[in-house]
């Protein structure tokens, strides 16, 4: 069963954006993952929340994504994203039919 990793992502760094867009690909795919959403802008539809970027990766299983997260690999990436700003994270596992 597929899961993704939803990452939101509060900055408007458009520079550690890009590094962090440049890095990510080929480590995701290592790990069975692929882009779904890449930095979207977003609109809130229900109550206050509203990141100002969104990003989505979808993993071919949990233990995929947890692989990927806790990869000492993904540790560099991971320390860019925080210095970008106030990011969260949250896996979800589903599918999408």
């Amino acid at each position: 069963m597929p899961a993704y990793m939803i990452v939101e992502v509060e900055t408007t760094d458009e520079a550690l954006m890009a590094e962090y867009r440049k890095h990510t690909p080929g480590l995701i795919a290592k790990f069975g993952g692929k882009f779904i959403v890449r930095g979207g802008r977003t609109t809130c539809l229900e109550g206050d929340w509203t990141p100002p970027r969104v990003v989505v990766i979808e993993f071919p299983d949990m233990a995929s994504l947890e692989r990927f997260y806790h990869s000492p690999e993904y540790k560099p990436v991971l320390a860019m994203r925080l210095k970008a700003g106030k990011c969260r994270a949250i896996a979800v596992e589903g599918h999408s039919g």
